[in-house]
């Protein structure tokens, strides 16, 4: 009885659910630094002649924002 649930979704929706209530269930605090966790970048490299190259992401990651200084 416990392979039921497979019938009706795959193990990664399970993670996705459990992880979503999960988050909604903390501090508000803890809810934002687990949703910073959660944002994640993916990144590849090529490989020629047994070298690694650049690693380089595939959707580039934003600049971070430097406070106290204004925009010229």
């Amino acid at each position: 009885m416990s392979s039921t649930w497979r019938e009706f979704m795959s193990w990664n929706k399970y993670t996705q659910v459990a992880s979503r209530a999960l988050r909604q269930a903390l501090t508000e605090t803890d809810r934002v630094a687990a949703e910073k966790r959660a944002a994640i970048g993916v990144r590849y490299q090529l490989w020629e002649n047994g070298q690694g190259g650049e690693q380089k992401y595939v959707v580039p990651q934003a600049e971070p924002k430097s406070a106290g200084t204004p925009p010229v």
